[in-house]
């Protein structure tokens, strides 16, 4: 039986390397003329631009003082299911970010130094491979950056002290990026087996993204990645509305695309132009385009699917995060979009998408799928409760069940996990103090609900907690008349908080609970260097006294966004009977969220003996 076991081992590994890399793909994608082909069939696209596919730029956690970290399998799953189920069939993901000058190691880049590179990194994109092959959706990979937020050609002439623009023209820079095109090309999956430039999942190179390159430097670089990879693609990756003859006639660029960030009659005019200009020759599509009015999308996705242009891309998904809750950013759309988001038309354009995405290829849209359960992370307390999103959910039903019962109750009907991040997704305000339960959540959507979570508990209750995340100021008991909520259009800068509480100096806002306060946590922002905020407390208005507060900050990474300091004050300290509290601004400052803990079942101390055990 040994000697049988023995020989087993190398036909077991042989299966799990093709379970592993089970494809869903048959053939490169190819050009005839001015389409894209998959095999005998054309491919067309309407879709995203996933930039936080292999590599996260929005961490923003209150205390994360770095925006970047590596995307987990669920997370990677979930975006390229979303374009599978979008009707998408392509996606185009971001450029390799490259190290920058000064940076600590905990912030993981792709490209470490010339001809060095990041194992982690590109095992994630080995993973990104994986699963883009399994669900079916096909990427575009542009190989640099011109702009300098994940790193790029200014990060790679910084290599060698020299200026960015040397990039286009300096040898031994030309020759620095050169190592990575081989890397990139040459690399073998380590969950797959299979080289990077033998894998059908991926339609094509791009040069780059939106590069400020000469021709001749992007003609080196083409002719370069053809000369190691002959299965797929390349695409010419300049930043420009415009093309011309010279892109066209070039035999190196197979694929040409322009992006569109400006009003609907230029994007159309121009993208009418390139299509003339192409027509017949090369397959040419809309690789980024940004227009948030519904009307105007609707009108750039007409003219790319009536006027035979090969695809367009809207800037951008975010997807779900492993956290709970979504990534968030400017620009971007969440799945399958939802309609609190007015500002944005979030859910209008979603389903716009969709059905254009269908529509291209001439197909029906389908209904959305029913989705898959949610996974349910671990609960500290009631009062924080999250879970890993299901692609295509719109909301959440909860269920409690208290221990020692058998009968689940359902506490939410239509609970969201778009209205905050990186937050607790749901406060469970209803539970008794000393008691403990058990939870799970089931997902939902226009065509049904999925089977329930796994089970988290028992979560024992020893305390309330008023939990106030200023969506409204119905937890607020007085504020003074110079409050008013922060603007939407800041919230990048304050890591995507939509709701925030901007007071004035002086301004100040009061909070009562049933019971005496144990302990306050105060998340805030700093908008300036003048400011602060105040505390006060104790069992009445008129009684009021300052109390000292500890003040951590968490300065952030350095960006173009100017993003706001976080702070985070908490106090253990109040005077007895304390029920009120009131929080002053010294100037300077945003509430972002408030945590209040009062009626606290106190363990009893084991060293105290009572004077009815000494009777005893």
């Amino acid at each position: 039986m040994k000697k049988i076991a023995i020989l087993m081992l190398p036909l077991m590994s042989l299966f799990l390397v093709q379970c592993a890399s089970t494809s869903q793909f048959n053939n490169f994608v190819t050009t005839n003329k001015d389409k894209l082909m998959d095999g005998q069939k054309e491919l067309r696209f309407v879709s995203y631009n996933i930039p936080n596919l292999a590599y996260i730029e929005d961490y923003d956690a209150f205390t994360a003082q770095s925006p970047w970290r590596l995307p987990t399998p669920y997370e990677i799953r979930d975006a390229l299911r979303t374009i599978e189920i979008d009707g998408g069939r392509v996606a185009r993901i971001y450029t390799f970010s490259v190290r920058r000058a000064g940076e600590t190691d905990n912030i993981v880049r792709a490209v470490e130094a010339p001809g060095e590179f990041n194992e982690a990194a590109f095992r994630t994109f080995d993973k990104v491979l994986q699963i883009a092959n399994q669900e079916g959706v096909r990427l575009i990979v542009p190989l640099v950056d011109n702009w300098w937020w994940w790193g790029g050609r200014g990060e790679y002439a910084a290599f060698r002290g020299k200026k960015p623009n040397d990039f286009w023209t300096d040898p031994q820079i030309i020759s620095d990026f050169k190592k990575t095109v081989k890397f990139v090309l040459d690399r073998k999956n380590t969950y797959t087996g299979v080289r990077y430039k033998d894998d059908k999942a991926i339609l094509g190179w791009e040069t780059g993204n939106e590069l400020e390159a000469p021709l001749s430097w992007q003609d080196t670089i083409a002719a370069y990645i053809k000369s190691i990879d002959k299965n797929h693609l390349v695409l010419e990756g300049t930043f420009k509305q415009l093309l011309t003859e010279k892109e066209v006639a070039d035999t190196n660029f197979d694929v040409l695309s322009t992006h569109y960030y400006t009003n609907l009659q230029t994007a159309v005019h121009d993208a009418l132009l390139n299509r003339e200009l192409t027509k017949g020759k090369k397959p040419y599509f809309v690789g980024e385009f940004g227009l948030r009015n519904p009307l105007n999308t609707k009108a750039l996705l007409d003219t790319v699917i009536n006027n035979g242009i090969s695809g367009i891309m809207i800037w951008s998904l975010r997807g779900h995060a492993r956290d709970g809750g979504f990534y968030q950013h400017s620009l971007a759309y969440r799945f399958p979009g939802f309609a609190a988001d007015s500002m944005f038309h979030e859910k209008e354009i979603v389903d716009m998408m969709r059905a254009a995405a269908y529509r291209i290829n001439g197909e029906p849209e389908p209904p959305l799928p029913v989705p898959d359960p949610p996974h349910l992370l671990p609960i500290g307390d009631v009062y924080g409760i999250s879970w890993q999103g299901s692609t295509g959910a719109s909301s959440y039903e909860i269920q409690r069940m208290t221990e020692g019962s058998d009968q689940w109750k359902t506490i939410a009907d239509s609970a969201s996990d778009a209205d905050v991040a990186f937050r607790p997704l749901y406060d469970d305000t209803t539970t008794e103090l000393g008691k403990s339960y058990y939870y799970r959540v089931i997902a939902q959507n226009s065509s049904g609900a999925s089977a329930p979570s796994n089970v988290v508990g028992p979560v024992a209750v020893t305390y309330k907690k008023l939990v106030d995340e200023f969506a409204d100021t119905s937890k607020m008991l007085v504020t003074s008349d110079s409050l008013k909520f922060a603007s939407l259009f800041s919230s990048v800068r304050a890591k995507y908080d939509y709701s925030r509480l901007d007071g004035a100096k002086e301004a100040y806002v009061i909070y009562r609970v049933p019971e005496s306060i144990d302990s306050i946590m105060v998340e805030a922002f700093f908008t300036t260097g003048q400011c602060g905020l105040s505390f006060y407390a104790f069992d009445s208005l008129a009684s009021l006294k300052p109390i000292p507060a500890k003040l951590e900050t968490y300065p952030p990474y350095s960006n173009f966004y100017h993003f706001y300091t976080p702070a985070m004050y908490t106090c253990g300290e109040f005077p007895a009977n304390s029920r009120y509290l009131k929080i002053e601004f010294n100037g300077g400052s945003e509430l972002s969220r408030v945590e209040i803990i009062y009626s606290k079942l106190h363990e009893p101390n084991p060293n105290i003996v009572t004077l009815q055990q000494e009777q005893q």
